[in-house]
């Protein structure tokens, strides 16, 4: 039965990873309504994000390695500091800090308070309406090559975020881009370049430690099920959402988040559900 749990949970991944809908959150819910009715935990979560992760390297194969060969290159002077690709280098680098720090400090709080499902369905609603105005209002009228040092930085600590269940990744930073006058595209292509050093330095830790402090609901064997699911299922939802946010705004998404979160706090408050 953990087996077909962890598909489950592995599919759930892959569809609500790069969607600006909180991957962790859907997996908090979802497995409070699978037989084992419990919290698949911040373990299996990170570990299960390197296979969407994989994802985004295969999907953007071309463009991360000429970032990391120019960047390369860059060190050695063999192309200018201010090259787009080696200065791109420079910004994942940066952005990626806030979140690899403050993951560090709050790793207590993350795996217990965070999971609060009375803060999950908060930060849905609070977040979707930030996502909403933001495409709303947003000028959308800088492409990825004009991202600046400070926006990147901030960039940053709008991923840090995500530490929460709830915010969501991709939404928090595609959300802060498109408030800066980033456009869609643009907005989620940094968002998924900036999430791959720490989903990978966040998994792979959190896989380490699961030899070291083996717990949770899944075996390491039904957590490599569930992270190769999420790897199919999350290519696919990335080359559906670049096409789709081409052409049409985030509104169903911000819909169905404040919709979400609505429902979690009704079974909360009539005791269907407990908050830890």
């Amino acid at each position: 039965m953990h087996v077909l749990e962890a598909i489950i949970l592995g599919l759930v991944q892959g569809l609500t990873e790069f969607l600006p809908v909180s991957s962790s959150a859907h997996l908090r819910i979802v497995g409070e309504f699978l037989p084992s009715a419990t919290d698949p935990g911040a373990t299996f979560t990170a570990i299960t994000q390197i296979g969407t992760e994989l994802a985004v390297l295969v999907y953007f194969w071309g463009t991360i390695v000429r970032i990391i060969s120019r960047w390369a290159q860059s060190l050695a002077g063999r192309v200018p500091r201010n090259d787009p690709d080696a200065r791109m280098g420079w910004l994942i680098i940066i952005g990626t800090i806030p979140i690899g720090v403050l993951g560090f400090l709050f790793q207590s709080v993350i795996r217990d308070t965070f999971r609060n499902l009375w803060l999950v369905a908060t930060v849905l609603i609070v977040f979707g309406l930030l996502l909403g105005a933001a495409d709303r209002w947003g000028k959308r009228t800088r492409e990825l090559n004009s991202l600046t040092y400070p926006h990147g930085v901030a960039l940053g600590f709008a991923q840090a975020l995500a530490l929460v269940p709830g915010v969501s990744r991709s939404g928090a930073t595609t959300t802060l881009g498109l408030a800066l006058g980033y456009t869609r595209p643009s907005a989620a292509e940094y968002a998924f370049l900036l999430a791959v050093p720490a989903v990978f330095g966040s998994g792979f830790y959190e896989l380490l430690q699961s030899f070291e402090e083996p717990g949770g609901p899944y075996n390491l064997a039904e957590t490599g099920v569930a992270t190769v699911v999420a790897f199919g299922v999350g290519l696919a939802v990335i080359a559906f959402l670049m096409q789709y946010i081409k052409r049409r705004s985030f509104l169903p998404f911000v819909i169905y988040r404040v919709v979400l979160g609505g429902v979690l706090m009704v079974l909360l408050a009539t005791n269907v559900l407990q908050p830890y």
